[in-house]
Protein backbone atom coordinates (compact mmCIF):
# COMPACT_ATOMS: atom_id res chain seq x y z
CA UNK A 1 0.00 0.00 0.00
CA UNK A 2 2.02 2.88 -1.40
CA UNK A 3 1.54 6.61 -0.99
CA UNK A 4 -1.25 7.79 -3.28
CA UNK A 5 -0.14 8.43 -6.87
CA UNK A 6 0.00 12.21 -6.83
CA UNK A 7 1.91 12.31 -3.56
CA UNK A 8 4.26 9.52 -4.67
CA UNK A 9 5.04 11.23 -7.98
CA UNK A 10 5.56 14.52 -6.22
CA UNK A 11 8.04 12.97 -3.79
CA UNK A 12 9.95 11.25 -6.59
CA UNK A 13 10.18 14.45 -8.63
CA UNK A 14 11.47 16.40 -5.68
CA UNK A 15 13.91 13.90 -4.15
CA UNK A 16 16.42 15.62 -1.95
CA UNK A 17 19.29 15.82 -4.41
CA UNK A 18 20.48 12.25 -3.95
CA UNK A 19 22.67 10.26 -1.62
CA UNK A 20 24.70 12.97 0.06
CA UNK A 21 21.83 14.98 1.53
CA UNK A 22 21.08 13.86 5.08
CA UNK A 23 19.21 16.74 6.63
CA UNK A 24 18.38 15.37 10.08
CA UNK A 25 21.17 16.37 12.45
CA UNK A 26 23.15 18.09 9.69
CA UNK A 27 22.46 21.72 10.48
CA UNK A 28 19.42 22.66 8.40
CA UNK A 29 17.04 25.01 10.18
CA UNK A 30 13.30 24.48 9.86
CA UNK A 31 13.13 27.55 7.63
CA UNK A 32 15.91 26.41 5.26
CA UNK A 33 14.51 22.87 5.19
CA UNK A 34 11.04 24.11 4.29
CA UNK A 35 12.54 25.94 1.32
CA UNK A 36 13.56 22.61 -0.28
CA UNK A 37 11.09 21.54 -2.98
CA UNK A 38 8.92 18.65 -1.78
CA UNK A 39 9.61 19.22 1.90
CA UNK A 40 6.03 20.32 2.50
CA UNK A 41 4.39 17.07 1.39
CA UNK A 42 2.87 15.67 4.58
CA UNK A 43 3.83 12.22 5.86
CA UNK A 44 1.29 10.39 8.00
CA UNK A 45 2.61 8.17 10.78
CA UNK A 46 1.23 5.66 13.27
CA UNK A 47 2.99 4.67 16.50
CA UNK A 48 2.69 0.97 17.38
CA UNK A 49 3.64 0.24 20.99
CA UNK A 50 2.88 3.31 23.11
CA UNK A 51 4.09 2.26 26.56
CA UNK A 52 7.66 3.03 27.71
CA UNK A 53 9.79 3.97 24.70
CA UNK A 54 6.60 4.41 22.70
CA UNK A 55 5.98 7.61 24.62
CA UNK A 56 9.30 8.89 23.30
CA UNK A 57 8.16 8.12 19.76
CA UNK A 58 4.92 10.01 20.33
CA UNK A 59 6.70 13.08 21.68
CA UNK A 60 9.23 13.03 18.85
CA UNK A 61 6.67 12.90 16.04
CA UNK A 62 4.66 15.63 17.72
CA UNK A 63 7.77 17.79 17.98
CA UNK A 64 8.38 17.36 14.23
CA UNK A 65 4.85 18.32 13.20
CA UNK A 66 5.84 21.71 11.80
CA UNK A 67 9.50 21.35 10.82
CA UNK A 68 8.96 18.05 8.95
CA UNK A 69 5.22 18.30 8.22
CA UNK A 70 4.39 14.98 9.82
CA UNK A 71 0.98 13.97 11.12
CA UNK A 72 0.59 11.39 13.89
CA UNK A 73 -2.75 9.83 12.97
CA UNK A 74 -2.99 6.59 14.98
CA UNK A 75 -1.77 5.09 18.24
CA UNK A 76 -1.73 1.30 18.50
CA UNK A 77 -1.03 -1.03 21.41
CA UNK A 78 -2.14 -4.50 22.44
CA UNK A 79 -2.93 -3.02 25.87
CA UNK A 80 -5.68 -0.42 25.68
CA UNK A 81 -4.94 1.01 29.12
CA UNK A 82 -2.50 3.53 27.60
CA UNK A 83 -4.87 4.96 24.99
CA UNK A 84 -6.33 7.90 26.90
CA UNK A 85 -3.10 9.24 28.40
CA UNK A 86 -1.08 8.90 25.18
CA UNK A 87 -3.84 10.38 23.02
CA UNK A 88 -3.88 13.38 25.35
CA UNK A 89 -0.18 13.99 24.63
CA UNK A 90 -0.91 14.15 20.90
CA UNK A 91 -3.94 16.38 21.37
CA UNK A 92 -2.11 18.76 23.70
CA UNK A 93 0.89 19.06 21.38
CA UNK A 94 -0.71 19.01 17.95
CA UNK A 95 -4.35 19.95 18.44
CA UNK A 96 -5.48 16.72 16.79
CA UNK A 97 -6.97 13.72 18.58
CA UNK A 98 -5.44 10.51 17.21
CA UNK A 99 -7.24 7.29 16.45
CA UNK A 100 -6.55 4.33 18.75
CA UNK A 101 -6.32 0.68 17.72
CA UNK A 102 -5.16 -2.53 19.41
CA UNK A 103 -4.68 -4.58 16.20
CA UNK A 104 -1.61 -3.52 14.20
CA UNK A 105 -2.94 -5.30 11.11
CA UNK A 106 -5.73 -2.71 10.91
CA UNK A 107 -3.11 0.03 11.06
CA UNK A 108 -1.30 -1.57 8.14
CA UNK A 109 -4.59 -1.68 6.21
CA UNK A 110 -5.00 2.10 6.48
CA UNK A 111 -3.95 3.45 3.09
CA UNK A 112 -3.51 6.95 4.49
CA UNK A 113 -0.66 5.88 6.77
CA UNK A 114 2.74 6.15 5.08
CA UNK A 115 4.99 4.95 7.90
CA UNK A 116 4.84 3.14 11.23
CA UNK A 117 7.01 3.83 14.23
CA UNK A 118 7.29 0.72 16.40
CA UNK A 119 8.31 0.50 20.04
CA UNK A 120 7.06 -3.02 20.61
CA UNK A 121 8.73 -5.88 22.55
CA UNK A 122 11.78 -7.39 20.86
CA UNK A 123 10.05 -10.64 19.92
CA UNK A 124 7.63 -8.64 17.72
CA UNK A 125 10.23 -6.52 15.86
CA UNK A 126 10.78 -8.79 12.87
CA UNK A 127 7.20 -9.88 12.21
CA UNK A 128 5.89 -6.35 12.71
CA UNK A 129 8.44 -4.99 10.26
CA UNK A 130 7.79 -7.69 7.64
CA UNK A 131 4.02 -7.15 7.84
CA UNK A 132 4.48 -3.39 7.56
CA UNK A 133 6.75 -3.65 4.52
CA UNK A 134 4.34 -6.05 2.85
CA UNK A 135 1.59 -3.48 3.42
CA UNK A 136 3.69 -0.77 1.79
CA UNK A 137 4.62 1.09 4.99
CA UNK A 138 8.02 2.56 5.80
CA UNK A 139 9.25 1.49 9.24
CA UNK A 140 11.07 3.05 12.17
CA UNK A 141 11.89 0.10 14.44
CA UNK A 142 13.42 0.22 17.89
CA UNK A 143 16.69 -1.48 18.80
CA UNK A 144 17.69 -4.27 18.76
CA UNK A 145 16.53 -4.68 15.17
CA UNK A 146 15.43 -8.26 15.82
CA UNK A 147 15.04 -10.79 18.62
CA UNK A 148 16.95 -13.48 16.69
CA UNK A 149 19.61 -13.38 13.98
CA UNK A 150 17.77 -15.29 11.23
CA UNK A 151 14.75 -13.01 11.33
CA UNK A 152 16.96 -9.94 11.11
CA UNK A 153 18.07 -11.12 7.68
CA UNK A 154 14.39 -11.50 6.75
CA UNK A 155 13.78 -7.88 7.74
CA UNK A 156 16.47 -6.80 5.26
CA UNK A 157 14.92 -8.96 2.56
CA UNK A 158 11.48 -7.47 3.18
CA UNK A 159 12.78 -3.89 3.13
CA UNK A 160 14.54 -4.50 -0.18
CA UNK A 161 11.76 -6.52 -1.82
CA UNK A 162 9.10 -3.91 -1.11
CA UNK A 163 11.47 -0.92 -1.46
CA UNK A 164 10.65 0.47 1.96
CA UNK A 165 12.77 2.71 4.16
CA UNK A 166 13.49 0.85 7.42
CA UNK A 167 15.38 2.84 10.06
CA UNK A 168 16.65 1.17 13.25
CA UNK A 169 16.52 3.29 16.41
CA UNK A 170 20.26 3.60 17.04
CA UNK A 171 19.98 7.33 17.74
CA UNK A 172 23.73 7.83 18.15
CA UNK A 173 23.95 7.61 14.37
CA UNK A 174 22.22 11.01 14.17
CA UNK A 175 24.02 12.84 17.00
CA UNK A 176 26.40 15.38 15.45
CA UNK A 177 29.13 15.03 18.09
CA UNK A 178 29.11 11.23 17.86
CA UNK A 179 29.25 11.41 14.06
CA UNK A 180 32.22 13.75 14.44
CA UNK A 181 33.93 11.35 16.85
CA UNK A 182 33.50 8.42 14.47
CA UNK A 183 34.91 10.45 11.58
CA UNK A 184 37.86 11.38 13.79
CA UNK A 185 38.55 7.68 14.39
CA UNK A 186 38.14 6.75 10.74
CA UNK A 187 40.51 9.54 9.73
CA UNK A 188 43.23 8.03 11.94
CA UNK A 189 42.88 10.40 14.90
CA UNK A 190 44.34 7.82 17.32
CA UNK A 191 46.12 5.74 14.71
CA UNK A 192 44.85 2.29 13.75
CA UNK A 193 41.96 1.38 16.06
CA UNK A 194 42.56 -2.21 17.16
CA UNK A 195 40.05 -2.52 20.02
CA UNK A 196 36.67 -1.08 20.99
CA UNK A 197 35.09 -1.41 24.41
CA UNK A 198 31.39 -0.93 25.12
CA UNK A 199 29.91 -0.38 28.58
CA UNK A 200 26.42 -0.89 29.95
CA UNK A 201 26.66 -0.15 33.67
CA UNK A 202 23.02 0.05 34.66
CA UNK A 203 22.22 -1.29 38.14
CA UNK A 204 18.81 -2.95 38.40
CA UNK A 205 17.13 -4.39 41.47
CA UNK A 206 14.99 -7.52 41.66
CA UNK A 207 11.47 -7.05 40.27
CA UNK A 208 10.15 -9.94 42.34
CA UNK A 209 8.00 -12.91 41.50
CA UNK A 210 4.27 -13.55 41.18
CA UNK A 211 1.83 -16.33 40.34
CA UNK A 212 0.26 -16.76 36.92
CA UNK A 213 -3.10 -15.05 36.62
CA UNK A 214 -5.75 -13.87 34.18
CA UNK A 215 -4.55 -10.98 32.00
CA UNK A 216 -6.02 -7.51 32.59
CA UNK A 217 -9.23 -6.77 30.71
CA UNK A 218 -7.42 -4.06 28.72
CA UNK A 219 -4.74 -6.44 27.39
CA UNK A 220 -5.18 -8.51 24.22
CA UNK A 221 -2.82 -11.13 25.56
CA UNK A 222 -2.66 -13.50 22.59
CA UNK A 223 -1.67 -10.59 20.34
CA UNK A 224 0.89 -9.31 22.88
CA UNK A 225 2.45 -12.78 23.12
CA UNK A 226 2.52 -13.07 19.33
CA UNK A 227 5.43 -15.18 18.01
CA UNK A 228 6.52 -16.32 21.49
CA UNK A 229 5.76 -19.79 22.84
CA UNK A 230 2.49 -19.74 24.75
CA UNK A 231 2.74 -19.20 28.49
CA UNK A 232 0.06 -18.16 30.99
CA UNK A 233 -0.09 -14.46 31.73
CA UNK A 234 2.18 -13.33 34.56
CA UNK A 235 2.50 -9.67 35.50
CA UNK A 236 6.21 -10.12 36.26
CA UNK A 237 6.81 -11.29 32.69
CA UNK A 238 4.78 -8.56 31.01
CA UNK A 239 5.28 -4.84 30.51
CA UNK A 240 8.98 -3.92 30.50
CA UNK A 241 9.93 -7.07 32.46
CA UNK A 242 9.70 -8.99 29.16
CA UNK A 243 13.30 -7.80 28.61
CA UNK A 244 14.56 -10.35 31.17
CA UNK A 245 13.06 -13.51 29.60
CA UNK A 246 14.58 -15.27 26.60
CA UNK A 247 11.26 -15.83 24.79
CA UNK A 248 10.53 -12.11 24.56
CA UNK A 249 13.73 -10.20 25.36
CA UNK A 250 17.52 -10.30 25.25
CA UNK A 251 18.59 -9.05 28.69
CA UNK A 252 20.44 -5.77 29.19
CA UNK A 253 23.16 -6.89 26.78
CA UNK A 254 20.37 -6.80 24.17
CA UNK A 255 18.41 -3.91 25.69
CA UNK A 256 20.59 -0.90 26.53
CA UNK A 257 23.64 -2.70 25.15
CA UNK A 258 22.81 -2.49 21.42
CA UNK A 259 23.36 1.29 21.40
CA UNK A 260 26.95 0.88 22.55
CA UNK A 261 27.53 -2.22 20.43
CA UNK A 262 26.56 -0.06 17.46
CA UNK A 263 28.99 2.72 18.38
CA UNK A 264 31.77 0.18 18.99
CA UNK A 265 31.31 -1.48 15.60
CA UNK A 266 30.98 1.91 13.93
CA UNK A 267 34.22 3.11 15.47
CA UNK A 268 36.04 -0.04 14.40
CA UNK A 269 34.65 0.60 10.90
CA UNK A 270 33.57 -3.04 10.66
CA UNK A 271 30.75 -3.61 8.18
CA UNK A 272 30.87 -7.35 8.69
CA UNK A 273 30.26 -10.04 11.30
CA UNK A 274 32.95 -11.15 13.76
CA UNK A 275 34.51 -14.58 13.32
CA UNK A 276 34.43 -15.55 17.00
CA UNK A 277 32.61 -14.74 20.23
CA UNK A 278 32.90 -15.72 23.87
CA UNK A 279 30.50 -14.51 26.55
CA UNK A 280 30.22 -15.38 30.22
CA UNK A 281 28.52 -14.03 33.35
CA UNK A 282 25.48 -14.69 35.48
CA UNK A 283 22.69 -13.36 37.66
CA UNK A 284 24.37 -12.00 40.77
CA UNK A 285 23.09 -10.32 43.94
CA UNK A 286 19.51 -11.47 43.32
CA UNK A 287 17.96 -14.56 44.87
CA UNK A 288 16.56 -16.72 42.03
CA UNK A 289 13.76 -17.94 44.29
CA UNK A 290 12.63 -14.34 44.77
CA UNK A 291 12.95 -13.12 41.17
CA UNK A 292 11.76 -14.70 37.92
CA UNK A 293 14.52 -13.18 35.78
CA UNK A 294 16.22 -15.55 33.27
CA UNK A 295 18.79 -13.27 31.64
CA UNK A 296 22.11 -12.35 33.30
CA UNK A 297 22.68 -9.02 35.00
CA UNK A 298 26.45 -9.33 34.63
CA UNK A 299 27.93 -10.34 31.30
CA UNK A 300 31.35 -10.00 29.65
CA UNK A 301 31.60 -10.59 25.90
CA UNK A 302 34.58 -10.64 23.55
CA UNK A 303 34.46 -10.68 19.75
CA UNK A 304 37.25 -10.99 17.22
CA UNK A 305 37.13 -9.97 13.57
CA UNK A 306 38.84 -11.63 10.65
CA UNK A 307 41.74 -9.15 10.73
CA UNK A 308 42.28 -9.72 14.47
CA UNK A 309 40.62 -6.55 15.75
CA UNK A 310 38.71 -6.94 19.00
CA UNK A 311 35.38 -5.70 20.32
CA UNK A 312 34.69 -6.25 24.00
CA UNK A 313 31.52 -5.45 25.89
CA UNK A 314 30.61 -5.46 29.55
CA UNK A 315 27.16 -5.41 31.12
CA UNK A 316 27.06 -4.70 34.86
CA UNK A 317 23.67 -4.75 36.53
CA UNK A 318 24.76 -4.43 40.15
CA UNK A 319 26.73 -1.87 42.17
CA UNK A 320 29.67 -0.63 40.15
CA UNK A 321 32.20 2.07 39.50
CA UNK A 322 32.23 3.97 36.23
CA UNK A 323 35.17 4.06 33.81
CA UNK A 324 37.42 6.65 32.15
CA UNK A 325 37.93 10.37 32.69
CA UNK A 326 34.41 10.97 31.34
CA UNK A 327 32.93 8.84 34.12
CA UNK A 328 31.38 6.47 31.57
CA UNK A 329 28.58 4.17 32.58
CA UNK A 330 26.81 3.95 29.24
CA UNK A 331 29.42 4.59 26.56
CA UNK A 332 32.52 3.48 24.70
CA UNK A 333 36.32 3.55 24.75
CA UNK A 334 38.48 3.03 21.66
CA UNK A 335 42.13 2.02 21.66
CA UNK A 336 44.46 2.82 18.78
CA UNK A 337 48.14 2.60 17.94
CA UNK A 338 48.52 6.33 18.67
CA UNK A 339 46.25 6.80 21.69
CA UNK A 340 42.70 6.24 22.92
CA UNK A 341 39.31 7.93 22.78
CA UNK A 342 36.37 8.05 25.20
CA UNK A 343 32.73 8.55 24.17
CA UNK A 344 30.05 9.28 26.76
CA UNK A 345 26.71 10.28 25.27
CA UNK A 346 27.51 13.16 22.92
CA UNK A 347 30.80 14.02 24.68
CA UNK A 348 34.13 12.64 23.54
CA UNK A 349 37.83 13.11 24.31
CA UNK A 350 40.93 11.78 22.59
CA UNK A 351 44.33 11.28 24.24
CA UNK A 352 47.75 10.79 22.60
CA UNK A 353 49.71 7.81 23.86
CA UNK A 354 50.36 8.29 27.61
CA UNK A 355 49.40 11.96 27.77
CA UNK A 356 46.94 12.89 30.53
CA UNK A 357 45.31 15.85 28.78
CA UNK A 358 43.08 15.36 25.72
CA UNK A 359 44.26 16.79 22.41
CA UNK A 360 40.84 16.63 20.70
CA UNK A 361 37.22 16.41 21.74
CA UNK A 362 33.59 17.33 21.23
CA UNK A 363 32.22 20.79 20.74
CA UNK A 364 29.94 22.37 23.30
CA UNK A 365 26.28 22.22 22.37
CA UNK A 366 24.57 25.55 21.85
CA UNK A 367 21.46 26.60 23.75
CA UNK A 368 19.43 25.98 20.59
CA UNK A 369 20.55 22.35 20.43
CA UNK A 370 19.59 21.44 23.99
CA UNK A 371 16.88 18.80 24.31
CA UNK A 372 13.47 20.44 24.19
CA UNK A 373 11.52 17.68 25.93
CA UNK A 374 13.02 15.53 28.72
CA UNK A 375 11.22 12.49 27.28
CA UNK A 376 13.02 12.64 23.94
CA UNK A 377 15.96 10.28 23.32
CA UNK A 378 19.66 11.15 22.99
CA UNK A 379 20.07 13.44 20.01
CA UNK A 380 16.57 14.90 20.37
CA UNK A 381 14.52 14.28 17.20
CA UNK A 382 17.32 14.13 14.59
CA UNK A 383 17.08 10.38 14.04
CA UNK A 384 13.32 10.55 13.51
CA UNK A 385 13.72 13.52 11.17
CA UNK A 386 16.37 11.65 9.20
CA UNK A 387 13.87 8.83 8.65
CA UNK A 388 11.34 11.28 7.21
CA UNK A 389 13.99 12.84 4.99
CA UNK A 390 14.83 9.43 3.52
CA UNK A 391 11.15 8.72 2.83
CA UNK A 392 10.93 11.97 0.89
CA UNK A 393 14.19 11.25 -0.93
CA UNK A 394 12.75 7.95 -2.12
CA UNK A 395 15.89 5.89 -1.43
CA UNK A 396 17.94 4.45 1.43
CA UNK A 397 21.07 6.55 0.98
CA UNK A 398 20.10 9.35 3.40
CA UNK A 399 19.27 6.88 6.21
CA UNK A 400 21.71 7.09 9.09
CA UNK A 401 20.82 3.58 10.26
CA UNK A 402 19.27 1.53 7.47
CA UNK A 403 18.10 -1.96 8.50
CA UNK A 404 21.29 -3.50 7.08
CA UNK A 405 23.44 -1.31 9.34
CA UNK A 406 21.18 -1.95 12.32
CA UNK A 407 21.25 -5.69 11.66
CA UNK A 408 25.05 -5.97 11.86
CA UNK A 409 25.07 -4.12 15.19
CA UNK A 410 22.14 -6.17 16.51
CA UNK A 411 23.84 -9.45 15.63
CA UNK A 412 26.61 -8.74 18.17
CA UNK A 413 24.54 -8.93 21.40
CA UNK A 414 22.55 -11.83 19.95
CA UNK A 415 25.77 -13.75 19.29
CA UNK A 416 26.93 -12.92 22.81
CA UNK A 417 23.74 -14.34 24.29
CA UNK A 418 24.04 -17.57 22.31
CA UNK A 419 27.60 -18.02 23.59
CA UNK A 420 26.47 -17.23 27.14
CA UNK A 421 23.59 -19.71 27.03
CA UNK A 422 25.77 -22.49 25.60
CA UNK A 423 28.57 -21.59 28.05
CA UNK A 424 31.33 -21.76 25.44
CA UNK A 425 33.13 -19.85 22.74
CA UNK A 426 31.79 -19.98 19.18
CA UNK A 427 33.17 -19.49 15.70
CA UNK A 428 30.99 -17.61 13.24
CA UNK A 429 31.08 -17.30 9.47
CA UNK A 430 31.91 -13.62 9.65
CA UNK A 431 33.28 -13.44 6.13
CA UNK A 432 30.00 -14.55 4.56
CA UNK A 433 27.89 -11.41 4.54
CA UNK A 434 24.59 -13.03 3.56
CA UNK A 435 24.68 -16.42 5.23
CA UNK A 436 24.70 -16.27 9.02
CA UNK A 437 25.81 -19.61 10.46
CA UNK A 438 28.27 -20.95 12.99
CA UNK A 439 31.28 -23.00 11.92
CA UNK A 440 30.49 -26.73 12.21
CA UNK A 441 28.18 -26.20 15.19
CA UNK A 442 24.65 -27.50 14.68
CA UNK A 443 23.68 -26.88 18.30
CA UNK A 444 24.54 -23.18 18.04
CA UNK A 445 22.82 -22.96 14.65
CA UNK A 446 19.51 -24.00 16.22
CA UNK A 447 19.64 -20.79 18.28
CA UNK A 448 19.80 -18.51 15.24
CA UNK A 449 16.04 -18.82 14.72
CA UNK A 450 13.21 -19.03 17.23
CA UNK A 451 10.33 -21.48 17.10
CA UNK A 452 7.31 -19.40 16.04
CA UNK A 453 3.82 -19.80 17.47
CA UNK A 454 1.23 -20.00 14.66
CA UNK A 455 -0.12 -17.86 13.15
CA UNK A 456 2.63 -15.41 14.18
CA UNK A 457 5.32 -16.71 11.85
CA UNK A 458 8.07 -14.86 10.01
CA UNK A 459 8.01 -16.68 6.65
CA UNK A 460 11.03 -18.05 4.80
CA UNK A 461 9.88 -16.10 1.76
CA UNK A 462 8.92 -12.57 2.80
Amino acid sequence: MELNNSRRDFIKKTALAGAGLTIGGMGFSAKSYAAIPGANDRITVAVIGIHGQGRTHINSWCALKTSRNVRLKTLCDADEQWFASRAKIVTDKTGETPLTEWDMRKVFDDKEIDAVSMAIPNHWHALGTVWACQAGKHVYIEKPASHDIWEGRKMIEAARKYNRRVQVGFQNRSIANVMEAMQFLHDGGIGDVFMARGLCIKPRDSFGISKDSAPPATLHYDRWLGPATYRPYNEKKGHYNWHWFWETGNGDTGNQGPHQFDVARWGLNKNEHPVSVFSTGGLYGINPSECAQETPNTQISTFKYEDGKVLEFETRGRYSNSESSLDIRIGNIFYGTGGYMEVNGSDWKAFRQREKEPFAGSKKETEEKKIIDPLTPPGDTEHYANFLDAIRAGNNEPLHCDINTGFYSTTLPLLANISYRLNRGLKFMGGDMNHEKFVNDEEADTMLKRVYRPPYIVPDEV
